[in-house]
């Protein structure tokens, strides 16, 4: 068997879960660790992961963020002094007790999240309102000792940035906690042209030891919903436990207003789920490493040479536009060259040969809708520019359409139970009460995805206590 047909692609309508882990294979994205649980990020998936660093890292630079970075140990003392913090991730932390042969003196934990060992430092870079706002990130990877994993959206190790700052004031750190979720937002749907929900998550699904906490919520083909990314308001929890304290301009001592942020590999999950197909991955140009790839179609030895150089022309002169271009040159049959590129999701293809350079043309393919359109060479460039538009801004609507198609307003427990058993997001009345959150949970698999930020307050009753709700809150199983 030809090796560009050994691995068949699961229908998503067969096993959607299937459907996930067949497109990360055909692409070439990532692959199980030799440790159970981890994974391999390959090259052509970690390019995605390159081009969310390169995109958000500048954006939080814009903002006043500087990078630094801290060690994966932390002392487990560290871990221990926030009494939440510690309760919400003991069952997931991993912890060293031995090292050098020997027993260690104190247990050392694989970072879950940096908090603990960030705001010891804090506490010493913290000496006056003069030192404030402290804004720092850093790019690093975490353990999280889970029992089911799933390739990028679920893994014991996995990479993401952190984001920790500390205010003067409340209102500083609330507006910090909103400003990233705002960048959060615009990566999503502007750069991988996923939709989103802001809202606030309810007090159970909240982040251990934040005083609230921001998310922008996703829905994938499925139906279930992806958190995206979260921004915390730590009040000054935090603060209190670690000593970060700042001398105000009445020289009186206060503490610091904090807030956490961040972002993981789990997002290269959602945007595989969000706009793949039976046929493949599929990518936004925006994000995508390769946006356009160029295939020389060379029928007889004497057309090589000027099926190559033209071929070269193209790609020097899209690369020049700021393009990221690919000229698939090797020495094997176009139909495969289409097959590869397509499982991996670049968004245009064009296929040059003797043909075509004769009628000064070339044939471009769009990989979202399959469009074939012959395109002359000196058009070229900038309708390769037009076309890269058009596609992300059709994987957006498309996916935007999804997300408004599947919310359903519903006011009574029968509807909600029927809508969730339909993979759709439920918009309904809670009293918020987080026994009767956790009986729907526990009935439905549903939990409050968050309270959207934009909704409106509105008398009711909640679907299933019956007791009155001032606002609609989103439900859904999720990843």
């Amino acid at each position: 068997m030809d090796k560009f047909e050994e691995k068949k692609i699961t229908s998503r309508a067969v096993d959607y879960s299937q459907w996930y882990l067949d497109i990360i294979e055909v692409a070439d994205l990532a692959e199980n660790s030799p440790v159970k649980g981890c994974m391999i990020i390959k090259p052509y998936g970690y390019a995605l992961w390159e081009k969310t660093q390169k995109i958000l890292d500048e954006k939080f630079k814009l903002t006043g963020v500087q990078n630094a970075y801290f060690p994966m140990l932390i002392p487990e003392k560290l871990l221990n002094k926030e009494k939440d913090h510690v309760e919400g991730f003991a069952p997931e932390v991993a912890v060293v007790t031995h090292a050098g042969g020997k027993k260690l003196e104190e247990p050392l934990v694989l970072r879950p999240t940096s908090e603990t060992i960030m705001y010891e430092v804090f506490s010493k870079w913290v000496r006056s309102h003069r030192d404030l706002p402290l804004l720092i990130n850093q790019w690093a990877n975490v353990i999280r000792w889970e029992m089911r994993t799933r390739l990028f959206l679920r893994t014991t190790e996995f990479l993401w940035q952190e984001g920790h700052t500390v205010h003067a004031t409340e209102e500083d750190a609330e507006k910090r906690a909103l400003m990233m979720l705002d960048i959060y937002k615009d990566f999503a749907e502007n750069y991988m042209a996923i939709p989103t929900i802001p809202g606030k998550k309810s007090e159970s699904e909240k982040f251990a030891g934040a005083k609230g906490t921001y998310t922008i919520e996703t829905m994938m083909q499925d139906g279930k919903a992806l958190q995206f990314a979260t921004s915390h308001n730590l009040g000054q929890n935090f603060a209190k436990a670690f000593d970060v304290t700042f001398l105000d301009e009445s020289n009186t001592r206060q503490y610091g207003w904090q807030t956490s942020w961040g972002l993981s590999t789990r997002t290269i999950g959602g945007l595989i789920m969000t706009h793949s197909d039976d046929k493949g991955l599929v990518l936004p140009p925006k994000i995508a490493s390769i946006q356009v790839v160029i295939i020389p179609i060379i029928p007889k030895e004497w057309d090589k040479q000027i099926v190559e150089e033209e071929s070269q022309n193209i790609f020097s002169n899209l690369i020049s536009s700021g393009i990221s271009v690919k000229l698939d040159n090797r020495d094997i049959r176009p139909g495969e060259k289409y097959y590869e590129w397509e499982k991996k999701g670049v968004p245009l293809r064009i296929e040059i040969g003797p043909k075509d350079i004769a009628s000064n043309t070339v044939m471009v393919v769009r990989r979202d809708t399959g469009e074939k359109k012959s395109v002359s060479l000196p058009e070229l460039k900038d309708t390769v520019v037009t076309i890269l538009e058009l596609i992300q801004k059709n994987l957006f609507e498309q996916a935007k359409n999804r997300l408004v198609n599947n919310i359903v307003l519903v006011d009574n427990w029968d509807d909600f139970v029927k809508v969730i058993e339909e993979g759709k997001f439920a918009k309904a009345h809670w009293c918020g009460d987080e026994d009767i959150e956790a009986k729907i949970k526990e009935e439905t698999g549903a939990t409050v995805r968050c309270i959207p930020l934009d909704e409106k307050e509105e008398k009711g009753v909640c679907i299933k206590s019956g007791k009155p709700s001032k606002i609609r809150v989103i439900f859904a199983k999720s990843y």
